[in-house]
């Protein structure tokens, strides 16, 4: 099919989560260094979060990112102090190496967040590293789209659509990216140490990972629907807050990010949280899987939409944590062997983009890691290092 630049158009961001070690390879036990808000810290103290301005393609984004990163590793390195680029945290004794971001002043909300969720999750669960992409489309497409399209309730709409059907494929992403198949074994009890060869592709995607206590179901219906069905479970208890709710995939709204503001005021861009830390990447992420993740957002956002059932998110859930399984053999999604049906979506995507030929180099690059899962997706290069 055949775009204008308008499709392709919109604008990008990056956050970066990584752990600093000290020069013994531990969790680092100072406070953290920076006043810059673009390089912050999320659950625990000894993070590093980088957090690039708004972009207006993948290239700037990855710039914007290398220019963070650079300041972040000048900054450690006076420190004696680097960063830890996996997602999988390194060796500690006990949770007692784990403080709790020290968020203070006006601030001091957060930190009385975090010590709610280490009563819930404890903090090892919290360690867990990874990247999230952003995106939003432009203003110029929207309108193009549908006349009004740059109208809230139309765009609240669309952006609706899209999370349904990138909840639904959110597996495809992990199967690509995965990259944390091997961790310390001080991530199951303390007091121990030693390298475990995980059954795990992507641990914080697995069953292991970071997820809510129960699985929340949620009313697709409108953007209304949606927040009031996050609502009813902070009412009840089940969460914090709805940036508890720990979905591969979230709808957020332009500045402050609340369920007040984005029921209020309606979706700004939309979030895909599943990357893995890439660590034979010096950023931590290759340039072909963030311009993929861009991508597939275009693609799917073309695509039919459907009511989401609860039975529906349940597999998508189930699906999504069974692409974070190192050995694929007998994982199925909807019946069809996992490889079959992630090649299937590639040859759509492929003829999708048959006008542009970055983006057909692109899926190229992700249909060769699916050609030997074993040795050409990023866990495989791993596992070939630690031995």
């Amino acid at each position: 099919m055949q775009f204008n630049h308008d499709f392709y158009a919109g604008q990008f961001g990056l956050e970066r989560e990584t752990l600093r070690i000290d020069k013994n390879g531990r969790l680092a036990q100072t406070p953290h260094p920076s006043s810059d808000p673009h390089i912050t810290r999320d659950f625990c103290e000894n993070q590093i979060e980088l957090i690039t301005p708004v972009c207006h393609s993948v290239e700037e984004a990855l710039a914007s990112l290398a220019a963070l990163d650079k300041t972040a590793r000048e900054t450690l390195d006076r420190m004696g102090e680097q960063i830890w680029l996996y997602s999988n945290p390194p060796h500690f004794e006990t949770e007692d190496e784990i403080p709790v971001a020290d968020f203070r002043g006006e601030h001091a909300s957060k930190r009385n967040y975090r010590e709610l969720l280490e009563r819930r999750y404890g903090k090892r669960l919290m360690l867990y590293s990874g990247i999230h992409f952003n995106f939003s489309f432009s203003e110029a497409w929207l309108h193009e789209l549908q006349p009004g399209g740059n109208d809230q309730e139309c765009k609240n709409a669309f952006y609706l659509r899209l999370y349904k059907q990138l909840c639904v494929h959110s597996w495809l992403l992990v199967l690509l990216t995965a990259a944390s198949p091997v961790y310390d074994k001080s991530l199951d009890e303390d007091n121990t140490a030693g390298m475990i060869r995980s059954r795990y592709a992507s641990m914080r995607n697995s069953e292991r990972g970071y997820w809510n206590e129960f699985i929340p179901i949620l009313d697709h219906t409108d953007l209304g629907t949606f927040t009031d069905s996050i609502q009813y479970y902070i009412d009840k208890g089940a969460l914090f807050s709805a940036s508890e709710l720990y979905l591969p995939i979230r709808l957020k709204p332009r500045g402050i990010n609340t369920l007040d503001n984005l029921a209020k005021n309606g979706v700004d861009h939309i979030e895909l949280r599943m990357f893995d830390l890439n660590p034979l990447t010096p950023l931590g992420i290759a340039p072909e899987d963030a311009e993929f993740a861009h991508l597939l957002i275009l693609y799917l956002s073309q695509q039919e939409d459907f009511t989401f059932t609860p039975a529906m998110q349940e597999e998508a859930i189930i699906n999504h944590q069974n692409a974070a399984l190192y050995d694929l053999h007998g994982v199925t999604i909807h019946s069809i062997p996992i490889l079959e049906q992630a090649n299937t979506i590639l040859d759509h995507m492929y003829a999708f983009f048959e006008d542009n030929d970055r983006s057909r180099q692109v899926i190229t690059y992700e249909r060769q890691k699916l050609q030997d899962p074993i040795s050409h997706r990023i866990t495989g290069s791993i596992y070939q290092i630690k031995e």
